[in-house]
């Protein structure tokens, strides 16, 4: 994985974790949308990065 697009996804991770923390004394529902997105970040930058390994790996 190219280092510009690790750092897009750890930067959106932290800034869904950011929001999720600035959300907790305003709105349950936003702290929840918050979280799931900061997982699905994660998870995303996970998948995205064993493809481009797997795809690296049979050439």
């Amino acid at each position: 994985m190219s280092k510009s697009l690790s750092l897009f996804f750890a930067v959106m991770s932290v800034l869904f974790m950011s929001a999720t923390a600035i959300s907790i004394s305003h709105n349950g529902w936003l702290v929840l949308l918050f979280s799931v997105l900061s997982l699905f970040s994660i998870g995303t930058g996970f998948i995205v990065k064993a493809r481009l390994r797997k795809k690296t790996d049979k050439h």
